[in-house]
């Protein structure tokens, strides 16, 4: 047997002009349904703000796609907390940065329940005054709590998505039994029925589930808050538990973490996985090639080394390498891997590439032509873009963090020093220094968090290292600690006495790799394009000539004129 419920759903704006609550459910199919359960989410856009139906709406539906790309070693409180914390610092960056910043409850602002039914269990994640119900042997039971602060008979929200700095959201899980009815509902619901009118009207569903059509019902509880005297937007959802799996054992994830593998040999196996051989090892992790005993394919996988099995931050970014993987679809961006089987140890799964890395691609190639370089920027810039429309950054873009594939295909790889914009906001990150000091953006340096164009400055370093083999400023950037000494840094030309490259390349390498963000390209795509066009703005100065001509020759003239005379006149 498996999880099986009923769902029904709706969602009216009642007298009000505009809904501002959003709603959404997400039943996947295996081994989804067993590695991450069934979501449903319902959000409420506050009164006062006439943009707060975009924050719920963007709340509910980051929440159910990013849920499923998170990792599977991650317990669902843990999976569910971190990708509520990444929507609500997206929503309060934006009115942090935008129009908002001086009153925030004029912007992207929203309560914020959340249900996540998983084996035998169910997990609740909640913000705001929107509500969760459970309905149980005629028992109606609200499971959350109100973050509303009365002051005599006005209140307001102690706290909401998007509205602060900090986010704490309440966060519990329970066993649920068959026939247990939950109900998630905004205000606009129970301000107008109270607990005992709900109880009475969802009696019939406890007495006679089989007879009941939920999304009717759903309707049906609608229609009586709104001749109740409701005054605002009214949504809800119910879903009933119909089957559920007879293994009554917790995830091995619920309840604690995932023990780290020990290291592996040849011919080992771990989940049905099978070692072929170790393809990296070293203090931090170790990698394998691994077979699939059930579809026979090759994957990839890395699990920390056993001398950082006690360091959770470590841990935690390993495991959030495979959700970054699994929120972007590009051929230039290593693809994550999953198996239909539960873990039973902490690891990450990767497709597995056939080729090799772009460093030992480089020392087979030490006369690679400019349009293999070319070729192979391109494709690592169109994956580095793929990143960026997910607001990731990569951090760590080198030539060991790169595949190259027989055909000449470039791949990133290795997402363990990536940033992931809502989960981790600047002021988290400023001062960091991510990635290999070569390769990494001097604003890193300055204890700056980086953006797109640091993304940009490294791939500029890898375009610059494959076609003479050194470095822009050698090792000196480095050393340059503040914004006086990186104005002090001198760049060296790409072209050399023998070199045959032409000279506005070097100036599209100049600029792509100047120390200030701000005098840096603006985007990649601009780089891109000027690796393979010249831009006017790079061509030599021209004569005074070849600028004016008429007006040269008309100078010559007169000049001329003026001689003749002064010679006659003397």
């Amino acid at each position: 047997m498996s999880l099986q419920v009923s769902i029904g759903q709706y969602s009216s704006a009642g007298r009000k002009a505009l809904n501002q609550d959003w709603y959404g459910a997400c039943l996947p199919a295996e081994p989804q349904l067993s590695n991450k359960g069934i979501a449903l989410a319902v959000a409420d856009g506050i009164s006062s703000s006439t943009v707060s139906q975009i924050a719920s709406e963007t709340a509910v539906k980051s929440f159910l796609s990013d849920y499923y790309c998170t990792s599977d070693a991650w317990s669902v409180p843990h999976a569910a907390l971190q990708v509520l914390k990444a929507s609500h610092n997206w929503l309060y960056a934006q009115n942090r940065n935008g129009p908002f910043a001086a009153d925030p409850d004029k912007g992207y602002v929203c309560t914020f329940s959340a249900l996540i039914l998983k084996q035998r269990h169910a997990h609740l994640l909640h913000v705001g005054d929107s509500r969760i119900y459970l309905l149980r042997n005629q028992q109606l039971e609200q499971l959350t709590r109100d973050h509303r602060i009365w002051r005599g008979t006005s209140s307001y929200l102690s706290q909401a998505l998007g509205a602060a700095a900090v986010l704490e959201p309440d966060s519990h899980s329970l066993p649920v039994l068959p026939g247990d009815v939950f109900l998630l509902a905004t205000d606009g619901l129970f301000e107008a029925l109270s607990q005992p009118q709900l109880m009475a009207l969802l009696e019939p569903q406890q007495l006679k589930p089989e007879q009941t059509d939920l999304t009717v019902l759903a309707q049906q509880l609608a229609a009586a808050a709104l001749a109740a005297g409701s005054k605002d937007n009214i949504t809800l959802q119910l879903v009933r538990i119909n089957t559920l799996p007879a293994d009554s054992r917790l995830p091995a994830c619920f309840d604690q973490q995932l023990p780290v593998p020990p290291v592996l040999q040849p011919g080992d196996t771990l989940d049905g996985l099978q070692i072929v051989r170790p393809l990296q090892q070293n203090s931090r992790s170790h990698v394998y090639l691994v077979q699939d005993s059930a579809t026979t394919k090759l994957l990839v996988l890395k699990a920390p080394s056993i001398d950082l099995a006690e360091q959770p931050d470590y841990l935690e970014r390993l495991l959030r390498e495979e959700w970054i993987a699994k929120r972007v679809n590009s051929a230039y961006v290593l693809r994550p891997a999953s198996i239909n089987r539960p873990r039973t140890a902490l690891y990450t799964l990767f497709e597995y590439i056939d080729g090799q890395t772009l460093h030992q691609w480089q020392l087979d190639h030490p006369k690679a032509t400019l349009e293999q370089i070319r070729s192979l920027t391109e494709q690592i810039g169109k994956g580095l873009q793929a990143l960026h429309r997910s607001e990731i950054l990569h951090q760590d873009l080198r030539p060991q963090n790169v595949m190259v594939t027989a055909q000449g295909n470039a791949i990133i790889i290795d997402f363990g020093a990536a940033r992931l914009a809502g989960l981790q906001p600047d002021d988290d990150v400023a001062g960091e220094i991510p990635g290999t000091a070569l390769y990494c953006a001097p604003e890193y340096f300055l204890g700056v968090p980086g953006s797109e164009r640091a993304d940009l400055y490294s791939l500029a370093v890898l375009t610059y290292q494959l076609l003479s083999g050194r470095f822009p400023y050698g090792p000196e950037v480095a050393r340059c600690r503040s914004l006086k000494a990186q104005k002090r840094l001198q760049y060296q030309s790409v072209l050399s006495a023998d070199s045959e490259l032409p000279a506005w390349l070097d100036q599209t390498l100049a600029k792509a790799l100047q120390p200030d963000p701000s005098q840096r390209y603006q985007a990649l795509s601009e780089f891109l394009y000027d690796l393979r066009h010249p831009n006017a703005k790079f061509q030599a100065p021209q004569s005074l000539i070849e600028l004016h001509p008429l007006w040269f020759w008309q100078s010559c003239c007169l000049l001329q004129c003026l001689i003749i005379l002064w010679l006659l006149a003397n």
